[in-house]
């Protein structure tokens, strides 16, 4: 029967008419110059649509979906924690969303209120206003609003929704700020290196002919690299770009593909133990949060995957969602997945046993916190001097080379 039913929805809802942005102009009852904007299958919907609402519609007009800045997680995150204050402090949700849209800075954040605002005036949920726009709001939050409004407590979900978001976009953070200093110098190093293979080098070639001299053997090896440079300098950034693009692609389309990748990059010296805590950092965090809100277990797991970011993550969470269907414990499911450290293992079960299996996973993913912080903080410490040295052997090891001939005239004068 369920199945039937969702078979039927998607069939509705691929049937629909494509559905647009449109920006509307009109006058209320009062006679007052009003606009906005709504996402509508035609201009004729989005006037039927106002005129019930006492709006007399002078002007409509197609936008482009792309037009205003992307929607970002931090954009949620604090439109989440407002309406959360709001609902707590006695706002309707209505006038908590016109609140919302007037004080978004981002204007495609202004645009997306609108529109969800616009699904709650016409009579949907707050959870199902939201499902309308995944891209933005995942089956996870969905969830967590359903269940909120279900038990009459959506202000309290919506808060920790926002805790679970901010501290999920704290970790990105770090992982980010921790491998982007690494990244740009060896990005400008790369470029530096291209530079002089390209244009500095020739011109030492030419100076080098002119002396009619036996050349070092590193000055050779190192024309040479730049000759293949000068010829198919095209070649190797085609296939450099290419070869980013292509794994790109195949990582977003390929199962196999994101498995891969993720498998490398935890076995990864320093950065897969950063990832690693990470990982189940968000996870035990995302399980928390959802079993918290009264979710039930077994459901909560479909969410708790795809939150993981790791595709290995997310393959296990699909064998503990298995075994704890046909009645086995969580802590023994997370054992047998082989993903999840034994202290992890151990403070579950001590969860499961005392009845209080949200709070022992707040404090897992509290304590992965906490290690990622430090691992960061010696990955940083520990890269500077790598970087350094590997900066002085490619870089001063291009200048000595160049330099040597000149010094080996210098000798013979």
């Amino acid at each position: 029967m369920v199945t039937a039913s969702a078979q039927a929805t998607r069939a509705a809802r691929s049937s629909a008419p494509k559905e647009h942005i449109y920006f509307w102009e009109g006058k209320d009852k009062t006679g007052k110059l009003i606009r906005g904007e709504m996402r509508a299958a035609s201009d004729a919907v989005v006037k039927a649509s106002q005129r019930r609402q006492g709006v007399t519609v002078t002007k409509v007009k197609k936008q482009a979906m792309s037009r205003g800045h992307k929607v970002t997680d931090k954009d949620i995150s604090l439109f989440t924690r407002q309406l959360a204050t709001m609902m707590r402090s006695g706002v309707p949700l209505l006038q908590a969303f016109d609140i919302g849209i007037k004080g978004a800075g981002n204007p495609g954040l202004s645009r997306l209120l609108n529109e969800v605002r616009t699904e709650v005036e016409s009579g949907s949920s707050l959870s199902q206003a939201f499902s309308r726009f995944p891209l933005h709001f995942d089956k996870l939050f969905c969830n967590l609003v359903a269940a909120g409004e279900q038990a009459g407590i959506l202000d309290g979900i919506l808060d920790r929704l926002a805790t679970y978001k901010e501290k999920i976009l704290a970790i990105k953070s770090k992982i980010k700020s921790a491998l982007f200093y690494p990244a740009a110098v060896i990005a400008v190093s790369a470029i530096v290196v291209a530079v002089i293979m390209i244009w500095v080098v020739p011109t030492f070639k030419d100076v080098f002919a002119s002396f009619g001299a036996d050349l070092p053997g590193p000055t050779l090896v190192v024309i040479g690299i730049s000759d293949f440079f000068v010829a198919f300098w095209w070649l190797i950034f085609g296939i450099l770009i290419g070869a980013i693009m292509g794994i790109a692609a195949a990582y977003r389309r390929s199962t196999a593909m994101q498995a891969t990748v993720d498998r490398i990059v935890l076995k990864l010296p320093v950065v897969g133990e950063i990832v690693t805590k990470a990982t189940i950092a968000r996870w035990a965090r995302t399980l928390s949060t959802m079993f918290s809100a009264g979710v039930p277990l077994v459901e909560a797991l479909d969410s708790v995957g795809a939150a993981s970011g790791n595709h290995l993550y997310t393959l296990a969470t699909r064998e503990i969602q298995t075994a704890i269907s046909t009645g086995m414990s969580l802590n023994m499911a997370m054992q047998n997945s082989g993903m999840f450290p034994t202290m992890v293992v151990q403070m579950v079960s001590i969860g499961e046993e005392a009845g209080q299996l949200d709070n022992m996973l707040s404090k897992v993913a509290d304590f992965y916190d906490r290690e990622v912080d430090d691992a960061v903080a010696a990955m940083s410490t520990l890269l500077e001097p790598l970087i350094m040295v590997f900066l002085g052997v490619v870089i001063g090891g291009l200048v000595v080379a160049m330099y040597l001939p000149i010094f080996k005239l210098g000798a013979v004068v």
